[in-house]
């Protein structure tokens, strides 16, 4: 008698393995490794059977054409790169309450008034919770259809009786195939829906919109392979208790993944920030430790405001917390000005804050976390017609940034009237004085 073979899959990233395990050596989570029955092991097979495929000299292959369409709000089509591709599979993750549902619902409702006919499942709501929130988006239109449904078979029949341009599943976690006798949510299912759903938007070119839930480690629950399997992979970043929201790109095959696009929670639901350029600083009472700086976020600059508190450190080992900004990158800065310019932060506390809410990705605001910090540790207030822009290496030394030129500009047009920066420009922008500092204790002369 053939001996029975055993598979066991981790339910937190999909890594197989003959015999069950505490810890998976993949990503490292703790027991979740389950053992796949045998309907799961032929469906899994199924899945990733080998047919033969026609192969061509890449030199022969034509190229595809793509094919976008507008959902009528101008920053999701700038993170998507110009707009939704025919055929796409578009994930969106986020945190409970920051607006996922609403977002969808609102383009759902602008793609359907446009003449899309557009499908909106649900696996969580029921469609009068969902027609509540449809009258508060004034997303009300006759080419908008709702399912509340749970089962992908029967989405699926759907999808074959009547043709949809755009399919929105609210959430990917809550759908099931019975094919499978996992929970939802789980490895195995979340890999054959995402799989059949993949299959059935490339043949029908039907664009498909999935949320996602995330962990409180801030990446999608559940299996990783999910991100892998999508074309575009989207997250919602910000408070939700405030209103502005950023919704930033994290993959895209079909654009660049730099872009963010800003959204303001009105009662009306998540809208384009009109001016987002005055959102993330103020001018009115700016006391010491607080520095402005100009950012990148893809092709658009934001003036943003930095923040910095130090204080006396009542124990041995000093607290240093940064919202908004990489720790490990305010640990290097501090141990660099405690060595050149021989300040004594090993007995101070140190706290960093982006005001609004926005994540700093580039190295560019350095110069403005330093200055920040300084201007707090001596209690000395900063011009408040300033901005501070540079890259801070571990020599001491500052160096140039890229789009210097279009981040004065931004400056200038937010009534900055003076910049500190790596190297005065060439072509200097009209308006606006720079003051070039090469290095950090250059810097302090200055200030």
């Amino acid at each position: 008698m053939a001996k029975k073979k055993t598979l066991f899959e981790c339910q937190a990233c999909g890594y197989q393995s003959s015999k069950w395990m505490g810890r998976c050596p993949n990503c490292g989570a703790w027991e979740e490794f389950l053992e796949l029955n045998e309907t799961q092991k032929k469906a899994l097979k199924e899945t990733s059977s080998n047919t033969k495929r026609e192969v061509k000299s890449i030199t022969e292959v034509q190229d595809d054409q793509v094919e976008r369409f507008s959902t009528c709000d101008s920053e999701l089509d700038l993170v998507l790169g110009g707009g939704v591709v025919l055929g796409s599979l578009v994930l969106i993750g986020g945190s409970p309450g920051v607006g996922k549902s609403t977002l969808l619902l609102k383009i759902a409702g602008n793609l359907a008034k446009s003449g899309k006919k557009v499908l909106y499942v649900s696996g969580e709501e029921s469609m009068g919770q969902i027609k509540i929130r449809a009258n508060r988006l004034h997303s009300n239109e006759k080419n908008l259809f709702l399912m509340t449904e749970i089962k992908l078979q029967t989405i699926l029949e759907e999808l074959k009786q009547n043709s949809y341009d755009v399919l929105i599943v609210d959430s990917i976690q809550t759908i099931y195939s019975d094919v499978l006798t996992s929970a939802p949510g789980s490895v195995s299912q979340v890999r054959e829906i995402t799989f059949e759903l993949m299959r059935w938007g490339k043949e029908s070119k039907t664009a498909i919109f999935i949320i996602g839930h995330i962990t409180k480690e801030g990446s999608i629950a559940g299996p990783r392979i999910l991100e892998h399997m999508v074309d575009t992979v989207l997250y919602f970043e910000g408070d939700s208790s405030r209103e502005m929201r950023m919704l930033r790109g994290f993959k895209n095959r079909f654009g660049s993944t730099s872009e963010i696009g800003i959204f303001e929670m009105t009662q009306s639901g998540l809208v384009s920030a009109k001016d987002v350029s005055k959102k993330f600083f103020s001018r009115k009472n700016r006391g010491s430790g607080s520095a402005v700086t100009v950012t990148m976020e893809g092709s658009r600059p934001i003036v943003l405001e930095v923040q910095a508190l130090v204080s006396e450190s009542g124990y041995p080992n000093p607290k240093r917390s940064a919202t908004g900004y990489e720790l490990n990158r305010l640990t290097m800065l501090l141990a660099l000005l405690e060595k050149k310019l021989d300040l004594p932060f090993n007995q101070y506390d140190v706290f960093v804050n982006i005001a609004g809410g926005i994540k700093i990705t580039e190295p560019a605001a350095d110069l403005s976390i330093i200055a920040a910090i300084i201007s707090s540790f001596r209690n000395r207030p900063l011009s408040m017609d300033t901005v501070f822009i540079g890259e801070v290496s571990l020599i001491g030394d500052i160096r140039e940034v890229f789009s210097l030129e279009q981040r004065l500009k931004e400056a200038k047009a937010q009534n900055f009237y003076k910049a500190v920066v790596p190297k005065i420009p060439l072509l200097p922008v009209e308006g606006i004085k720079c003051y070039g500092v090469e290095e950090v204790s250059k810097l302090l002369e200055w200030m």
